[in-house]
């Protein structure tokens, strides 16, 4: 497609904020073994496959069986009595192993699979694709940051993944608390290596991942996270006795005294060392590879093969759009001094909670997040056929995450033993009502709570989709949270509140920006303060360095879902239900943009 074409296919979707995406990444070549019929091989069905190859993937990762409660008995209660590797070695064995299935897979005859057949196989085919295609760049990610780093992903896998519901629980909790220290250790000879080859984060995100660090290191053992998260949890086992639980708690305070707190202290010596050789230089384009490593990550996080100049483009037009329909607003309720930008901080300032650093601010502001949860939950029964089984909690970060941490969702436990649970930072820019209720629709009802669990309810689904075994899938999940928060507005929740809608906007000129300075740090030299200054918050610049385009998937993957619901209206007219499209999108699951794309057309052709 010439440039001129493309920018007149951009400029006409526009006006609904709507993109016409390419897709179809282009597999691996695998060689398959030579066979004259692939419906099976020999006496393997594609169920057999399916199956026995999850199975393996699983049973090597203690952390995801853990996550998932994939196996049952002895076998489940193993693996949550360990942690998952964070050593080179481990990575590069699931790239082996992803070759190898992907090999295996591509014998079977997709001809002569059901639909619900062919779709997992199809989805399981792009993700080990997609695991092959990363090695290559297996040393762009930096196992000590402030996102994702063994020094938040080892909290998170304890105080927020791990059951709790009996005494075998709690005493796995402490077997497998054992091992942080020794896993924290080979995230710390990781980042070792990786300064031998001159692959250092910037000197930025070493200061702020230090500062989360040393935070989790003053805190006194007896109340580190994980020891009170763990001794708060115990409390609901009523078959636990008193005496046998401060044992418990007391267990897991010597472990955080002898072997976790020295661990944090090697990695941080290790930080501190490569801060003198660090520098500011904040994208992928600094290292030696780096423009192919982001073009990987693009497609990886997006599911399609747009440039980062098309995405920052598409950026650049969102975000005009965006903010003049706020200005518009602005101007409605009278407020029509300054810049979008500067208007967009006096509200956010005004709808602040009162002392909001106080302990009485922070409450409200959870009490509030339950309450929109609830609400939205009333609402959505106008808009959705299919609603989860499965409850959502909301909790705040703990307080050494908060200075980095963005809220998320972690998906409910397929045996009903864990619920959905929001996770909100009360730092001193979220403690505010502006856009707080468009957030809760994107992390909850009917945003990640509704398209997650249920894809883990649905029994039609093969089970390592249910789970997603092989990971997330980020442009439809992303997609579907931001497409919520526009549903919200679309279905009239806003009515009669312009600053709550004007709140929704901005949460989506959010994510616009983000297009643009995620492809402006990787691709375009961007600083890490053009990012602030182009009104992108410190913690969110300093995300988007170390987690490279992820921030991309979100609008992405929501003008792919708009996209597709406007072309079903436009074919069916008066037959079109949009109870009927969110049906089809929610029960096809988390899946690639060009599978999603190819079930609206049955769902076309069938309507």
């Amino acid at each position: 497609m010439n440039e001129l074409t493309r920018r007149e296919l951009l400029a006409r979707g526009l006006a609904l904020g709507v993109v016409p995406l390419r897709l179809k990444p282009e597999p691996t070549e695998v060689q398959p073994e030579p066979t004259e019929a692939r419906a099976q091989t020999g006496t393997r069905s594609i169920a057999d496959f399916f199956r026995e190859f999850t199975d393996d993937w699983v049973r090597r990762d203690p952390a995801l069986a853990t996550l998932t409660r994939y196996f049952s008995g002895t076998e489940q209660d193993r693996l949550e009595r360990q942690l998952t590797p964070r050593t080179l070695e481990w990575r590069r064995d699931r790239i082996r192993r992803a070759r190898q299935g992907l090999a295996d897979l591509r014998k079977f005859d997709r001809t002569r699979l059901t639909d619900a057949q062919r779709i997992a196989a199809d989805v399981m085919d792009w993700q080990l694709d997609m695991k092959v295609r990363e090695e290559p760049f297996l040393d762009y990610t930096f196992p000590l940051e402030q996102m994702n780093g063994a020094n938040v992903g080892l909290v998170e896998q304890m105080t927020v993944r791990h059951p709790l519901l009996t005494e075998r629980d709690a005493e796995n909790y402490i077997a497998a608390l054992g091992q942080v220290a020794a896993r924290m250790d080979e995230a710390t000879a990781e980042a070792k290596r990786l300064e031998a080859k001159k692959f250092i984060p910037p000197r930025f995100i070493l200061a702020a991942t230090l500062k989360q660090m040393q935070s989790f290191a003053d805190i006194a053992p007896a109340g580190n996270p994980f020891v009170t998260t763990f001794a708060d949890r115990m409390g609901a086992i009523q078959s636990l006795a008193p005496a046998r639980r401060e044992q418990l708690r007391a267990d897991a305070e010597k472990i955080v005294t002898s072997q976790i707190d020295p661990a944090w202290k090697r990695a941080r010596a290790v930080l501190q060392n490569q801060t003198g050789r660090a520098t500011d230089d904040a994208g992928l384009w600094r290292l030696p590879g780096g423009p192919d490593a982001y073009a990987y990550f693009l497609e990886y996080f997006t599911t399609t093969k747009l440039s980062a100049n098309d995405i920052h483009e598409i950026g650049l037009m969102q975000v005009s759009r965006l903010e003049s329909e706020m200005d518009r607003l602005f101007r409605q309720i009278g407020r029509t001094t300054g810049s979008v930008k500067e208007r967009i901080e006096k509200l956010q300032l005004d709808l602040q909670y009162p002392n909001p650093r106080s302990d009485e601010s922070r409450e409200q502001i959870m009490r509030d997040i339950e309450g929109i949860i609830r609400d939205a939950e009333r609402r959505a029964a106008l808009l959705f056929d299919k609603r989860p089984m499965s409850p959502v909690v909301a909790r705040p970060f703990p307080t050494f995450r908060e200075a980095n941490a963005a809220a998320n969702y972690n998906p409910p436990a397929p045996d009903g033993s864990r619920p959905g649970v929001f996770q909100y930072p009360r730092r001193i820019e979220n403690m505010t009502k502006f856009g707080l209720r468009s957030t809760v629709y994107h992390e909850t009802v009917p945003g990640h709570h509704f398209h997650i669990a249920l894809q883990v309810e649905n029994k039609n689904l093969q089970r390592f989709l249910q789970l997603g075994t092989f990971g997330v899938i980020s442009a439809i999940g992303e997609g579907w949270g931001l497409y919520a928060e526009r549903l919200a507005a679309e279905s009239g929740w806003y009515e009669g509140d312009v600053e709550g809608l004007l709140g929704q906007l901005d949460k989506e000129l959010f994510r616009a920006r983000r297009l643009v300075v995620d492809t402006g740090l990787h691709s375009k030299k961007w600083t890490r303060e053009q990012g602030i200054d182009y009104g992108i918050e410190a913690s969110e610049v300093e995300r988007y360095v170390v987690y490279a385009g992820q921030a991309c998937s979100y609008m992405i993957g929501q003008l792919k879902i708009i996209e597709l619901r406007e072309k079903a209206r436009q074919a069916l007219g008066d037959r079109f239900s949009l109870r009927d499209y969110h049906n089809v999108v929610l029960t096809t699951g988390l899946v690639p943009l060009e599978i999603l794309a190819r079930e609206v057309d049955r769902y076309i052709r069938s309507a």
